[in-house]
């Protein structure tokens, strides 16, 4: 009996939350007049109703058992009715009463563990981990413009002010152009009223949201815990910005190649640069502060710096470093990076510490589906590896049977690739490949290369080693037992990809993780714009192409934030922008949660002659 009135109690409740958030609802919907007197003392009448009724019910059930609750009962409903949504979370621990309410803005899960339950378009129910409120508002909570749609700013710090209306002509600086036009003005939110429009989607004004908003099913303490979470949501400026001030820097592991680091500097330093020319020009122009205050609003007027923040000894050693060079200076962001081997610690020390740190230069990206403050070009070497997993998946009905081979340099390039290899192909379903590994020094003879030719007859041979697999390769030309095609990583080859030996190049393919070189050409006057005066031979063609792309997706971003310089929107930012087409790489993107600009690689062959190109022997092959 007391499980069944229990959840009598409970259903009651979900009633009697849902009657109030319908109630303030209906009252601003214009069906009563919009003074908040009338509105309470209606409010009030209805819940005295209700309770009388639910004091009714509980009697005729069970008196013997209820009737010494129902004073309490009562009382403890009539209290909870008539306290603010968010005093309903007052006894929980601050930190954890934001981890829930991150979940629930995230992930659409409940603090008991269970999908958040909504609607759209009126009574079509959906799941709130498909419909999150993150997907739309994005991390930051300040909204998005897409495609003409405009979603509103959700943090707490917009939502608890009053949105006036727009300065006429404001609407005509592309800045705010869609905020100026499409939001409407509306008085403040309390917690009533945004309980309300995200229980029943109408504002305070009466306005209906869209009905692809999703009307939340949420209980008086959950819609707590979630109001509390949102009041914390870009509340605060991010380190590393001032009222004029942006700071930014780049880390550089000792060691690596002078002429990348300079590559890799070259084009951040120039976007640096010219952002603060800008400032000062506004600061003696009137006409170029007003222009520029147009184009870019704050902006314009704000400076940007950018150290260098170098890494020594070992890679154990670098958080230290990272931390004692944050501590005395914080900054907005890292821009680019570089280095010869691991960029784990800086990956880790950037997500632990919520910096971004956009497209640095490295080969072995730290591969993760979970964290976000790290942007990378690419998966980097795996990459290459999973692109000739999907090549041969192409066309695996030809191999009639025959094995794969894999023959790997135990190395971390080489355990890189074939990792990449291994993943990509597991998806297709086919049965693995073989494995050959050569430990380190061992020489990939002409003799072992035919010798595991002649055992294994593989349709396709993988030799993931660098240009010292050239010699075995040619050693199997014009065999009979030979592969109908063996693939290697084009950069790992180097330089020695242009000068094959002419015996090879029908049979040998290459992964190539780039635009084709004299595809790529056409966009060389915009490397040249950043170098003036110099020339661009001199400069590591990948790494200042890469880092061209760095400097000019960070000064959109700044662009389209309208002067809300927070580290998470910076990211939502990016995360918005359409395919770009930038050097290096056929196609540059991140949908929301991607970390990878450039998901694509060819397969290519070498042509024959002495002035040789490469050519395409896919399209631009995608994860």
């Amino acid at each position: 009996m007391q499980s069944a009135i229990s959840s009598q109690l409970s259903a009651l409740s979900h009633q009697l939350s849902a009657f109030r958030l319908a109630s303030l609802s209906a009252f601003s919907h214009q069906l009563f007049p919009p003074r908040r007197t009338r509105l309470w003392r209606a409010l009030l009448t209805h819940y005295s109703l209700l309770i009388t009724a639910f004091t009714r019910f509980t009697l005729h059930v069970s008196r013997p058992f209820v009737s010494s609750r129902i004073t309490h009962y009562s009382l403890l409903i009539t209290a909870v009715l008539f306290l603010p949504p968010t005093a309903l979370a007052a006894d929980m621990d601050q930190a954890e009463l934001l981890r829930l309410g991150e979940r629930i803005y995230r992930e659409g899960i409940l603090p008991d563990g269970k999908p958040l339950q909504g609607f759209v378009s009126g009574d079509v129910p959906v799941d709130g981990t498909a419909f999150t409120c993150v997907s739309c508002h994005l991390r930051s909570g300040l909204g998005s413009v897409e495609g003409g749609v405009v979603t509103p700013p959700t943090n707490g710090r917009v939502l608890y002010q009053e949105r006036k209306p727009y300065i006429k002509g404001a609407e005509f600086v592309p800045l705010i152009h869609n905020y100026a036009v499409y939001l409407p003005v509306r008085p403040a939110y309390t917690d009533e009223t945004l309980s309300a429009l995200m229980s029943a989607g109408v504002d305070p004004t009466g306005r209906q949201m869209a009905k692809a908003m999703p009307r939340y099913r949420l209980s008086d303490r959950d819609m707590a815990i979630l109001l509390a979470y949102l009041k914390t949501l870009s509340d605060q400026p991010s380190p590393g910005v001032t009222k004029n001030t942006i700071r930014f820097a780049s880390v550089i592991v000792e060691g690596t190649d002078p002429l990348a680091v300079k590559s890799m500097l070259a084009p951040i330093q120039f976007s640096v640069d010219r952002k603060n020319s800008l400032s000062i020009a506004a600061k003696k122009n009137d006409r170029v502060a007003r222009m520029g205050h147009n184009m870019l609003g704050n902006l314009s007027q704000m400076t940007f710096t950018l150290s260098q923040w170098i890494l020594k000894g070992p890679s154990s050693t670098w958080r230290q470093q990272l931390d004692a060079y944050y501590k005395a200076e914080p900054v907005f962001a890292l821009l680019g990076g570089i280095t010869n081997g691991d960029w784990e610690p800086v990956h880790r020390f950037c997500e632990e510490n919520k910096i971004p740190n956009l497209l640095p230069i490295v080969d072995y990206p730290v591969s993760s589906k979970t964290d976000w403050y790290t942007l990378y070009p690419s998966r980097g070497v795996q990459q290459e590896g999973e692109a000739a997993a999907r090549y041969l998946h192409s066309m695996y009905d030809l191999f009639k049977d025959k094995p794969i081979v894999q023959i790997i340099r135990d190395n971390r390039r080489g355990q890189a690739l074939a990792e990449g290899f291994r993943e990509g192909w597991a998806e297709t379903g086919h049965p693995p490949a073989q494995d050959i590994m050569l430990a380190k020094g061992e020489e990939l003879t002409p003799e072992k290369l035919q010798q595991i030719v002649a055992k294994e007859k593989p349709a396709a041979l993988l030799i993931w080693d660098d240009a010292s697999l050239l010699p075995a390769v040619s050693s199997i030309v014009g065999k009979p037992e030979r592969p109908g095609l063996v693939i290697a990583s084009g950069t790992n080859l180097g330089k020695s990809l242009w000068t094959l030996p002419e015996e090879v190049r029908d049979l040998l393919y290459m992964t190539y993780p780039y635009r084709l070189p004299h595809d790529d050409a056409r966009f060389d006057h915009q490397i040249r714009k950043i170098i003036p005066g110099k020339k661009l031979e001199s400069f590591d063609p990948q790494a200042i192409r890469q880092s061209f792309i760095t400097g000019d997706i960070l000064g959109k971003a700044l662009m389209e934030m309208r002067g809300e310089y927070y580290r998470d929107f910076l990211l939502d930012t990016i995360g918005m922008m359409p395919d770009m087409h930038y050097p290096l790489y056929e196609r540059v993107s991140f949908g929301p949660g991607q970390r990878y600009a450039s998901k694509g690689c060819f397969i290519v062959q070498l042509t024959k002659g002495s002035s040789p190109k490469l050519e395409r022997r896919s399209e631009w092959v995608t994860q």
